[in-house]
């Protein structure tokens, strides 16, 4: 069953029993907008336990909030029951909520105009108590009410606003831009991983130059990540960074990324020149130039702080790492041994090193010939010839009377080694070699 037909029947049978029952929220919005909803969400006058009652295959998910989740066949929906919110003490969630029958008093609780819509799914009439269908049309992100009150209410709204603007291509009505613009530093009170779901959904959506461009504007930026706002004035070495400095470059990078792009590579994209502002040296004369020594390694380790400080899973840290730390290496792939190619290509997900080395290039000095070259060698090199079959053991050496220790590695390093850079693929050959470096 899709979401939408599960939808359509909560609201039938929410309202052949004699309940209210609506769509609301985003998935109004988005169909009015023709664009296909992630989700859907019903609103009603009905009570939890009777919503409970009516659908036994559901979960009472926020039920201090009154949000049932309705599952059906593989699909599922939550269904959220009218309220008013009373106090905001945490800064994110109501302390309490008085549940109410009237659809106004429930919508002007919600966030902006956009997400205030309510739809009569059986006849697509449309509910509008808070002009939303008008801000809509004109392209408006406006907070419902007293957006100071709104933010107050939960903080996490600002990064919120600054989302919907960028993936609709929107505006944020100046008196909401105003009230974001003031209560900025509040944002550290939400979760941390809140708020890392809400940047890895901005990165992510096909509009991560637009988004991470209002959070400046909005002074969100140097709240939740300082050391991205430190890139601005930091400048570059011209004949490399035609385009300007650390944070144009940045920015280029981010306007290039495919919408659903995966989480690590967006990350890795936004980080991967995170050490050039500790490491900046500027030009001492003639014949120098601006440098960035060691930006790569330094940016690494704040990559990894930055990561763990937002809860990444280590899977997660651990290949964004690798983005940062292994991007400047693309620069040398034409001089590389045959063996420290094979390596190289032989990175977890290297799609995502090949991707982010093509929009460092494209978003600075334009050329892709380390790129073009690698994906030559991809396309020309068996697989069999990159990630060869193990060819001696340890086993094998142990049977020649090497006793095991520290040179145990050594050697079968230097078989691998040796085997990668194509000097022999066979296991007798391999033997030979083992027994011609212990001579020596």
């Amino acid at each position: 069953m899709a979401s939408r037909e599960l939808a359509d029947l909560i609201c039938a049978t929410l309202r052949q029993s004699g309940q209210q029952a609506y769509l609301v929220g985003g998935c109004v919005r988005d169909l009015l907008l023709d664009r296909e909803p992630a989700d859907y969400d019903v609103s009603t006058d009905a009570r939890p336990e009777r919503v409970q009652e009516l659908f036994p295959h559901s979960v009472a998910v926020g039920a201090k909030f009154g949000v049932i989740l309705v599952v059906e066949d593989g699909a599922q929906v939550e269904v959220a029951t009218f309220r008013q919110d009373v106090g905001y003490s945490d800064g994110r969630h109501p302390d309490r909520v008085v549940y109410s029958d009237s659809p106004q008093e429930d919508v002007r609780r919600r966030d902006f105009t956009i997400n205030g819509l309510l739809m009569d799914p059986a006849t697509r009439e449309v509910h509008d108590f808070v002009g939303g269908r008008a801000d809509l049309a004109a392209g408006i992100i406006r907070a419902i009410g007293d957006p100071r009150l709104r933010f107050a209410e939960d903080k996490l709204r600002m990064l919120r606003a600054v989302r919907f603007a960028a993936r609709f291509a929107f505006q944020i009505e100046p008196e909401t831009l105003a009230a974001a613009r003031n209560i900025a530093p509040q944002v550290s009170q939400v979760s941390i991983e809140r708020i890392r779901e809400e940047l890895t959904k901005l990165l992510t959506e096909g509009a991560a130059r637009r988004g991470f461009e209002l959070l400046d504007e909005t002074g969100l930026l140097a709240v939740v990540m300082p050391d991205i706002a430190r890139m601005k004035g930091v400048e570059q070495p011209p004949q490399f960074h035609p385009e300007g400095d650390v944070w144009i470059h940045t920015r280029m990078l981010l306007e290039k990324l495919q919408p659903n792009c995966s989480t690590t590579l967006a990350w890795g994209v936004l980080l991967h020149d995170v050490g050039k502002p500790p490491t900046y040296a500027p030009a001492t004369g003639p014949g120098t130039r601006i440098r960035f020594d060691g930006h790569a390694e330094v940016g690494t380790r704040m990559a990894e702080n930055i990561c763990r400080a937002f809860r990444f899973s280590n899977e997660e840290i651990a290949q964004i790492e690798s983005l940062v730390a292994n991007h400047m290496r693309f620069k040398d792939v034409r001089q590389m041994r045959r063996a420290t190619l094979k390596r190289f290509v032989r990175l977890p997900q290297f799609e995502e090193h090949l991707e982010l080395h093509r929009l460092d290039c494209l978003a600075s000095h334009g050329g892709l010939d380390s790129y073009d070259f690698v994906q030559r060698f991809l396309a020309e090199t068996p697989p069999e010839e990159v990630r060869p079959p193990r060819l001696v053991t340890g086993n094998d050496l142990k049977e020649m009377g090497i006793r095991p220790g520290p040179k145990f590695k050594e050697i079968l390093l230097a078989v691998e080694e040796a085997q990668l850079d194509g000097r022999f693929s066979d296991r007798p050959s391999a033997l030979e070699f083992v027994r011609s470096i212990c001579q020596t």
